[in-house]
């Protein structure tokens, strides 16, 4: 008997099975990336909660010792002379402080972290606030108001 001849074929990827591999890597990226970009943005959120909690409990140390609050960031134990705003945690959000210490009424203050640099990309919750009462909100980038959402 005869033996047949095989072909020599080439062991390896045909041009179609790779093209197949591409799209479906393709496919899986464009799901992946747009999900883990959502959630650094909103892992980042925790460095403007932590730093207005934290502040608002110095702003009522420094209350009970001083009779007032302060816009003073050096005031509060933070090692800067900035007086006006603060870039807090990873450099994602700046830190205010508003203060009214009017003779006659209650002195009152109001700390606002507003999203910088990257993290302006997070629509959801730009702008977090505490204040004195310890009423927390947060809003978009539309000033609307985001509360439930956002300081979760």
């Amino acid at each position: 008997m005869k033996a047949r001849m095989q072909p020599n074929r080439a062991d390896g990827f045909t041009l179609i099975e790779l093209m197949i591999t591409v799209v479906v890597a393709t496919i899986l990226l464009a799901i992946a990336i747009p999900s883990y970009r959502s959630e650094i943005l909103s892992s980042r959120r925790t460095d403007a909660k932590t730093a207005l909690l934290d502040l608002a409990a110095r702003e009522q140390r420094y209350y009970s010792l001083q009779n007032s609050f302060t816009t003073s960031f050096v005031n509060l134990g933070y090692a800067t002379a900035a007086t006006s705003s603060v870039t807090v945690g990873s450099g994602y959000y700046t830190v205010s402080i508003t203060t009214t210490n009017v003779a006659g009424s209650p002195p009152t203050f109001l700390i606002t972290a507003t999203a910088t640099g990257s993290q302006t990309a997070d629509t959801a919750c730009q702008t977090y606030t505490v204040d004195n009462t310890g009423l927390q909100k947060a809003y978009n980038s539309s000033s609307g108001d985001n509360t439930t959402t956002c300081w979760q």
